[in-house]
């Protein structure tokens, strides 16, 4: 595929012209109306210079935020003229509205090496929906169309796909760039090639995945669709996000992965991952479940009070994010270093049962190096004991804390770090005997 064979600004004779450019001004603002981060503004200003300096009559569009196709005055552009203003060293000249008299009036007026920006185009329901009416009234507007809005241009709206169809269209300097790094990325590639690949739908992915696997080492596959992969391995995802219909293709783009000895990599979210191995598949999962230590859990202290504790009992809770089944009895390795605890000394690990009141008792291990390895089976609320706990508050028959319900296994919950958690090594169970 020739990523290269487009035609850009420099393609196309715009003096005189008015050029509509799609930009992404989509920045941050803080609360008192700052850009916190012009970085794609910037990112547009080499191509409003040619323009500008080739005497062309510009005119900006881009989109804010999400207005659903109704006007929203605090998802209005104006708050970025300011700054291209003062950027591009002229004023940029902004209308009140798309499509309307103001725009109209704007444009009919522009002069030569003049800048003016619509209203934000999501204010129109037929943006979204790409309507090809208000397409065709948008291109009105102008004589050539230049798209340079990349973090945009895979949605086919009106102002990013529509447009093209009446007007004649050609590439801004940023979507240059972008399709040389791809070009280059796809066809001459470093290695190791990792691809990552986000979003709800497998579906959505279909051609992009088949494309890649001919090409690339690694496949790290994140957001709502890496749930359906890992119900596809046979395990149970709770509530999750699921695709029912696309698990036999998970499969077999598993198996082709497998096949090419492409490594994959099923991530809920970017953080700092720990790592299982996939032993049916042999291939490895990333997860991260966010666990910290040392912090308040309602109910201990006041259970711990009316106890008879041994002198100078030492404890620190464990609370993950989350409750949840694991997919397998799980070794957990706490860094524990801060809590007090010395070193070599015999540690328990009792999960806290908030509705019966008591204390579980889960696994004991010795501290070496500041770090404890336990075994447990689910995620929850625990703490960690320098002596084991008398009885009145605890049960010491139990051995793991019960299911605590319909929830996703521990490793495919979206977290997005680790605290006070070096590692999890996991022995899986299928689906069947975890969901018991």
């Amino acid at each position: 595929m020739n990523f290269l064979n487009r035609k850009t600004v420099e393609d196309i004779d715009v003096t005189g012209k008015r050029v509509l450019v799609r930009c992404d001004y989509n920045v941050p603002f803080d609360s008192e109306g700052n850009i916190t981060d012009t970085k794609r503004i910037d990112e547009s200003i080499k191509t409003l210079r040619y323009l500008i300096d080739h005497n062309a009559k510009v005119i900006i569009c881009s989109h804010r935020g999400r207005p659903k196709g109704t006007v929203k005055p605090e998802l209005s552009l104006a708050p970025t003229i300011p700054y291209l203003s003062k950027v591009l060293g002229q004023q940029v000249q902004m209308a009140t509205d798309v499509v309307g008299e103001s725009a109209k009036a704007l444009c009919s007026n522009l002069q030569e090496g003049q800048v003016m920006m619509l209203e934000n185009v999501r204010f129109e329901k037929g943006e979204e929906a790409n309507d090809p009416a208000f397409a065709k009234e948008l291109a009105s507007l102008a004589d050539i169309y230049v798209n340079d809005a990349f973090g945009t241009s895979h949605r086919a709206h009106a102002s990013t796909a529509g447009v093209a169809a009446y007007l004649p269209a050609v590439c801004g300097y940023l979507i240059q760039k972008e399709l040389q790094v791809l070009g280059n990325a796809l066809n001459h590639p470093a290695r190791p090639f990792v691809a990552i690949l986000g979003g709800a739908k497998v579906s959505d992915k279909i051609g992009v995945i088949t494309a890649l696997l001919d090409k690339i080492d690694v496949l790290i596959v994140g957001g709502g669709m890496a749930y359906t992969f890992t119900n596809a391995l046979g395990y149970s995802i709770g509530n999750s996000l699921c695709e029912p219909d696309k698990l036999e293709l998970a499969k077999d783009i598993m198996a082709k992965a497998k096949e090419k000895g492409i490594r994959l990599i099923l991530e809920s979210k970017a953080g700092t991952p720990v790592k299982w191995e996939f032993n049916r598949i042999d291939t490895e999962m990333d997860f991260n479940p966010m666990v910290k230590t040392g912090v308040e859990i309602k109910g201990v202290k006041d259970l711990l009070k009316k106890a008879s504790l041994p002198d100078k009992l030492k404890y620190t809770t464990v609370s993950f994010a989350h409750d949840g089944v694991l997919p397998g009895t799980a070794k957990v390795t706490l860094s524990l270093a801060e809590a007090g605890f010395a070193d070599h000394a015999t540690l328990y690990l009792y999960y806290y049962n908030a509705e019966k009141g008591y204390f579980e008792y889960v696994d004991a291990a010795a501290m070496e190096g500041g770090q404890v390895t336990f075994s447990m089976t689910h995620c929850s609320d625990y703490i960690v004991t320098d002596a084991k706990l008398p009885a009145g508050i605890t049960d010491q028959k139990a051995k793991t804390a019960p299911d605590t319900g319909d929830h996703a296994p521990i490793g495919f919950w979206c977290f997005c770090g680790i605290a006070g958690i070096t590692a999890i090594s996991c022995t899986r169970r299928k689906k069947q005997e975890t969901e018991k």
